[in-house]
């Protein structure tokens, strides 16, 4: 699958005329590479992705990853460098730029290290740098049926977790042990999958990221973390998956809000009624053909003509990255295709107020879309007894 990847990248390298492309990113090196969980730039220390139009890869990797590298990678030419030694990394790199065939050399301009890049622009003279981000970014658009199999899965282990999390939620229960349930729920689920399907014995099953949840006065916050705070009987709880749902390295978005006992205010409940309206709108336009923005118009319109806010964007493509393209939101004009997948949310706020939202992953296919995080939103299911 890497390999098939890289290929298909030398095929674009040679159609741009560019001698050498270097990668950064981590998502990226993982999807041309198949290396993965090392330090990266946390740490302070570069892994560099070289591709050549007409030769293998190059791996630069610090040396405490190199062993790991060894056995996670089908690479061959996989190029050490230690803490300290020499110029570190940067000889390598120099002696890789001084033997491209082209004067170009594509780089992910967006994302990479400053320090990498500040090398970059003191040695080169007269090559000139591609930005190689957009070529990347159509290559990831299109999922192939293997990464569709981990869509799927990774939305199983989401379901997992929001049961898992509604389950918790009770009376005097503090928001952090709602995000431990969660956690211990899509390890399990996790691995599970892993056992039955997937032959890889370096991928971790165990769930990570800071999840975002919020609770009582807390909700207006849409990216707060869980707390010490304790759940009151009549509370609004909102459980947001984004993020923490990352099964092998694929990532989904998915939310959803809760109460605990009653809902105290009917506003409150109209709000809810009205993100899930919006949601909806949203997913009544996706098919092949349709403009991303325009997915975002239908939600925006739902809340916008009863009264709220102009709202931020309805979604985002998902992938290895928590953010792919295209993005649901105005101004993105790229035409919706099968094999994509999207978080799509419905979400009204009311600063200082309430806020409402849930969110669902679904692929694109020739009818409109599958849904992959199944999870009721109806009011009746919404209220915890």
């Amino acid at each position: 699958m890497f390999l098939e990847r890289h290929k298909l990248l030398q095929n674009h390298i040679a159609a741009h005329g560019l001698g050498l492309v270097l990668l950064t990113n981590e998502d990226t090196v993982y999807y041309f590479s198949g290396f993965y969980d090392y330090l990266h730039m946390d740490f302070g220390r570069p892994t560099i992705l070289a591709i050549r139009p007409d030769r293998d890869p190059v791996l630069l990797t610090p040396m405490i990853e190199f062993e790991m590298a060894q056995r996670m990678t089908a690479i061959n030419d996989i190029r050490p460098w230690q803490d300290g030694d020499g110029s570190e990394w940067r000889a390598e790199l120099l002696r890789l730029i001084s033997d491209a065939q082209s004067i170009k050399i594509g780089i992910d301009m967006q994302s990479m290290p400053p320090i990498v890049r500040t090398f970059l622009d003191e040695i080169i003279d007269n090559q000139v740098l591609y930005d190689i981000d957009p070529i990347i970014a159509e290559m990831r658009m299109i999922k192939s049926s293997g990464e569709l199999q981990l869509a799927r899965h990774a939305g199983e282990v989401g379901i997992a977790m929001m049961q898992a999390g509604r389950d918790q939620i009770a009376d005097g229960v503090p928001e952090f042990e709602v995000a431990l349930a969660v956690a211990r729920a899509g390890s399990i689920r996790a691995a599970a999958l892993l056992s039955k399907y997937y032959d890889d014995p370096w991928m971790s099953p165990n769930t990570y990221f800071l999840q975002i949840m919020a609770s009582g006065s807390n909700i207006t916050m849409a990216h707060h973390r869980p707390t010490l705070r304790q759940i009151e009987h009549g509370d609004p709880i909102f459980l947001c998956l984004c993020g923490i749902t990352n099964f092998h390295r694929f990532k989904l978005g998915f939310d959803r809000t809760f109460w605990l006992g009653e809902i105290k205010s009917k506003k409150q409940e109209d709000v809810y009624q009205l993100a899930v309206s919006s949601q909806q709108a949203a997913l009544d336009t996706i098919r092949p053909g349709v403009l991303a923005e325009d997915v975002h118009a239908a939600y925006a319109e739902v809340i916008h003509s009863a009264g709220y806010d102009y709202p931020f964007r309805c979604g985002r493509a998902t992938g290895f990255s928590f953010i792919e393209q295209p993005q649901l939101v105005s101004g993105d004009k790229t035409r919706l295709q099968s094999g994509m997948v999207l978080a799509v949310d419905g979400s009204v706020s009311i600063a200082g107020e309430f806020r409402a939202q849930v969110g669902d992953s679904v692929i694109v296919n020739d009818e409109g879309y599958e849904p992959i995080t199944k999870f009721s939103k109806s009011i009746e299911d919404s209220i915890i007894y």
